[in-house]
């Protein structure tokens, strides 16, 4: 194993140009290495950030050589990262994640037949290629129920719920794009995450897991640790380790849950990468998921994650500006960590986040819900 540990000196890439990027190539500036990163636009904050930027689009194959050959390894920092792409930067340097576990989770039927050769409970669905299928399938998904197009990200806004009869008929442009699949709405009671690091060997270490909250599609709010019966947290473990130890992969794994009020458990979804939930890690645990995932990656011993404190994130909008300078003057319990996106980038639907820290989690959000920043958190299926 002594000739995969990278060492301080070696060139570490990023591909992806979320605020994960950001902080992955601070992280790993800080820990000694030198920092590539490979993304569209020259002024995205990931490649300001490194020392070696270099800018491509996805599919641009000389880029991605040039990028790859000039990394000791690379790292994908979201799963929106095209698996097509890391399948190529595969064949030029090392890709401790491999494309193999992106590809199989950007494929919403490819995911759905991962779990159930698992036997893990997730929401019953059925494949549609045309909205002859959806009239089918209602009879055994019932309603409410959601359509969403196979290919994660491949259709803007492409999802759509269904509640009555007549709400089929609206599918029928969407569906003459492509294949989706149409799946039960689960009557959740709250949505959990857990994120794991899995290293090479197949050794896997737990975060604590985490509660988080939706409005719509887009994450508002993150509670950790969250408050769990014994018995319930044991079994998102176990769950989480099953998925984990039938992965070909290095790295951190975020496992999507949700639980009913009847404390039946269904998972969501898998996020082979890092995902944004995850930035509460910083501020609740003595290591931040960045340095995990640049520890597994690099073939270095993990730290022993433990919680350190309590809290909440609100994630935040532009709009919210006004309000932030507010809270600003008030607060002394509150940390901020606002993005720095260039105009070309803009527009963007998160500002930021905050995080409110307390001896209870739970108190803390409450504290972020009485400023009227953020309403109180709706859960919709992503």
């Amino acid at each position: 194993m002594a000739e995969e540990v990278m060492f301080p000196g070696s060139t570490i890439g990023i591909i992806g140009s979320s605020p994960n990027g950001i902080e992955l190539a601070r992280k790993a500036k800080q820990m000694g290495f030198k920092t590539a990163a490979y993304g569209p636009n020259a002024e995205s904050p990931v490649l300001r950030e490194v020392d070696l930027p270099i800018v491509g689009r996805g599919n641009d194959q000389l880029q991605l050589q040039e990028f790859a050959e000039r990394c000791d390894l690379v790292i994908y920092e979201s799963e929106q990262v095209s698996s097509d792409s890391i399948k190529y930067i595969e064949r030029f340097t090392k890709v401790p994640q491999g494309s193999e576990t992106l590809e199989l989770m950007q494929d919403r039927l490819l995911e759905r037949a991962f779990f159930e050769q698992l036997n893990v409970n997730i929401a019953p669905y059925a494949t549609i290629v045309s909205l002859d299928d959806i009239y089918q399938a209602i009879s055994s998904i019932g309603f409410p129920c959601i359509l969403k197009p196979i290919q994660k990200g491949f259709i803007r806004d492409g999802q759509m719920i269904l509640r009555k009869q007549s709400d089929v008929a609206r599918c029928a442009e969407l569906v003459d794009q492509g294949t989706f699949v149409l799946e039960s709405w689960v009557p959740f009671d709250r949505e959990v995450s857990v994120f794991m690091v899995r290293q090479a060997d197949g050794t896997l270490t737990f975060m604590a897991p985490i509660e988080v909250f939706y409005q719509g599609q887009k994450l508002v709010q993150v509670v950790g640790p969250a408050d769990l019966p014994t018995s319930i947290t044991a079994e998102l473990k176990k769950i989480s380790t099953e998925i984990g130890n039938n992965l070909n992969y290095v790295g951190v794994l975020e496992v999507a849950f949700f639980i009913t009020a009847t404390q039946t458990i269904y998972v969501k979804r898998i996020v082979p990468a890092m995902h944004e939930a995850g930035h509460i890690f910083a501020d609740i645990c003595n290591v931040s998921l960045e340095e995990e995932m640049l520890r597994s990656a690099a073939g270095m011993p993990l730290t022993t994650p433990r919680v350190v404190q309590e809290a909440a994130l609100g994630f935040l909008k532009p709009e919210d500006s006004a309000d932030i300078k507010t809270q600003w003057v008030l607060k002394d319990n509150w940390a901020y960590h606002l993005f720095r996106f260039p105009a070309s980038m803009m527009p963007q639907s998160k500002a930021g986040y905050v995080v409110a820290a307390a001896e209870n989690a739970y108190r803390a959000k409450e504290q972020l819900d009485s400023t009227g920043i953020w309403d109180e958190a709706e859960t919709e299926e992503k």
